[in-house]
């Protein structure tokens, strides 16, 4: 197989691997944009791939509806699983910290536990026989390498680079996306002028959540076709980090996510190409975890996070 090959599959597995973290990063964007920590980016992916994974199955005499009410589905329990999140930190303001690491232990033990339940005690679903497939967007697939790379890809990839043009929209160009930065930046000042900060900050932990599970369900139903313990397995700190790494802005979320894409992608290329021989397998897959901790490391201490990140907002406070 020749070079172009080789960067051709890259870029591919580039775009599949980076799809959950567009989403999940888009997810922790919004939140933290509105000033409420979401380390829960971890258990709503993993409510939806649980959700998404499950309802497909159930769903599977629709055909190629399956997925899609799996993947609706999942974005319904994304967003219903972060309603305590968002009811600890905003109405009774406890540590957002502590109660994203709650949600996410939640979300481990949980899903399992059901899991367990609904397949007879088997530690993870069926493997779903209907779940999303490749599109040949306008068939520019057929163009040699380039086609391959860009254009063959699942549709929740198109859905994930859709979003992140209009979640740059919603948040610089409409009434809401500057209500929202301005209760996550100064929310006294936003209060003050008749925004109602509280319900803002519902709005984006809600929003948050079901694009977080969107990355789950991702996962769920295009590599994987199943849902296990380690279905998820650590992507939505990764997405946390890749909303770091891109300055808290769709367009650095996505450059992060697909930087991280990549560090996924060498996976398989390593096993495909047989170069195990070389470069042991086991440090590849440390490597997407080995380079989220070195990028917080450089980035974090020059990131400007939003002024009111984390700061609980009492109505009517001066």
């Amino acid at each position: 197989m020749d070079f172009l090959q080789i960067i051709s599959n890259l870029i591919h597995d580039t775009i599949v691997f980076s799809t959950a973290l567009i989403f999940a990063a888009l997810g922790g964007l919004y939140s933290e944009r509105s000033g409420v920590v979401n380390i829960a980016l971890e258990g709503m992916m993993i409510a939806g791939a649980f959700t998404g994974a499950v309802v497909t199955f159930f769903a599977q005499d629709m055909g190629v509806l399956a997925p899609w009410i799996g993947f609706a589905a999942a974005i319904l329990a994304g967003a219903l699983f972060s309603l305590p999140h968002a009811t600890a930190s905003i109405t009774f303001k406890a540590d957002q910290v502590v109660s994203g690491v709650a949600l996410n232990f939640l979300a481990a033990g949980l899903t399992v536990y059901l899991t367990k339940i609904i397949f007879d005690g088997a530690g993870q679903t069926t493997t779903l026989s209907t779940v999303f497939s490749k599109w040949n967007l306008l068939g520019l697939g057929d163009i040699p390498y380039l086609g391959h790379a860009l254009f063959e890809a699942y549709p929740t990839s198109y859905i994930a680079f859709l979003l992140v043009a209009i979640t740059w929209y919603v948040l610089y160009k409409t009434p809401f996306g500057l209500r929202l930065r301005s209760v996550g930046e100064h929310p006294r000042a936003a209060d003050t002028a008749g925004i109602n900060v509280k319900r803002v900050r519902y709005t984006a932990v809600l929003i948050s959540g079901a694009l977080a599970a969107m990355g789950g369900a991702t996962i769920a139903l295009t590599t994987t076709s199943n849902f296990s313990h380690n279905t998820v397995s650590g992507q939505g700190f990764i997405a946390l980090a890749a909303l770091i790494f891109g300055k808290w802005h769709p367009l650095g979320a996505l450059a992060a996510a697909l930087f991280f894409g990549i560090a996924q992608a060498l996976k398989g290329l390593v096993q495909v190409y047989e170069l195990t021989a070389y470069i042991p397998i086991e440090f590849i897959y440390m490597l997407p975890y080995i380079l989220t901790i070195l990028v917080l490391a450089g980035v974090v201490g020059r990131s400007k996070s939003p002024a009111a990140l984390g700061k609980p907002y009492e109505t009517g406070s001066r």
